[in-house]
C-alpha cells in the first residue's frame, strides 16, 4: 500500500516545493518601498559620486522653489514626480539639466525623493496680475468654448490640488514656471502628454499668462 502510493507522494512534494520557490521569487522581486528619509537625503545633499546634485539648490527647501523659472515640488504627488523623472532619464522629456542628473538616479533614488516632496507642505503662492487675474480664473474653471479649451480644473482640480498619479498638483505654482510649459506645450518642445500639447495649441500667449497668474494664487 505504501510503495504504491510513494510516487504521488513524491510527486505531491515536488510540487510543493516548486511553488513555495516561486512564491518565495516573486517575493524577492517584490519593489521596496519607498524611503522619504534617504530622499530627503539625496534631495539636500546630492550624491557627487553619481553627477546627482542636490535638488535644494535650484527647488528650495522643502521643494519651495524661490526662482520663478524652477518649479516647486513640495507637496507634488509623488507618482507625478516619479515620472517627470523618469522621462526626464529616458530623454521622453527634454531638459538638458535634469535629464543629467536624472540619468545617475537609480529607481530607488527617484522613489524616494518623489516621496519626499510628496510630504512637505507648499508655502502659498500669489497672483501679480489683478487686471489679468479673473480673465484666467474663468479659463481655468471653465475653459474657453469657441477654442474648444476644457477647464483646467476639470483635471487639476477646483484649487489646484491635482490628482494623484494623474494629474500635477498646480497651486501656487510661479507663474514664469507655469507660462514656459504651456508655451512648451504649445511648441511641442516639451511632448510628454498629448493632452496639454494639443489644449496648448489653442491657447493666445494672454490666455497662458492669465490662467497662470491665477494658478499661482491658488491654494
Amino acid at each position: 500500500m505504501n510503495r504504491a502510493f510513494s510516487p504521488l507522494v513524491k510527486s505531491l512534494f515536488v510540487a510543493m516545493l516548486a511553488v513555495s520557490s516561486i512564491a518565495y521569487a516573486a517575493e524577492e522581486k517584490k519593489p521596496a518601498k519607498a524611503d522619504p528619509a534617504k530622499g530627503e537625503q539625496l534631495y539636500t545633499a546630492g550624491d557627487p559620486a553619481r553627477g546627482v546634485i542636490a535638488c535644494v539648490g535650484c527647488h528650495g527647501a522643502g521643494g519651495n522653489s524661490v526662482i520663478p523659472q524652477n518649479p516647486k515640488l513640495s507637496g507634488q504627488h509623488e507618482a507625478y514626480v516619479v515620472k517627470q523623472l523618469v522621462e526626464f532619464k529616458s530623454g521622453a522629456r527634454n531638459n538638458p539639466v535634469m535629464t543629467s542628473i536624472a540619468k545617475g538616479m537609480s529607481e530607488e533614488d527617484i522613489k524616494n525623493v518623489s516621496a519626499y516632496l510628496d510630504k512637505q507642505e507648499a508655502k502659498p503662492g500669489a497672483a501679480k496680475n489683478k487686471d489679468t487675474v479673473e480673465i484666467g480664473k474663468k479659463i481655468y474653471r471653465a475653459g474657453i468654448a469657441e477654442k474648444n479649451v476644457p477647464a483646467c480644473a476639470g483635471c487639476h482640480g477646483a484649487t489646484g490640488g491635482g490628482i494623484p498619479a494623474q494629474f500635477a498638483r498646480l497651486a501656487g505654482q510661479h507663474q514664469d514656471y507655469t507660462v514656459a510649459q504651456l508655451t512648451g506645450f504649445r511648441s511641442s518642445a516639451r511632448n510628454n502628454s498629448a493632452q496639454m500639447v494639443t489644449i496648448a495649441k489653442r491657447m493666445s500667449d494672454d490666455e497662458i499668462q492669465a490662467v497662470a497668474d491665477y494658478i499661482a494664487g491658488l491654494k
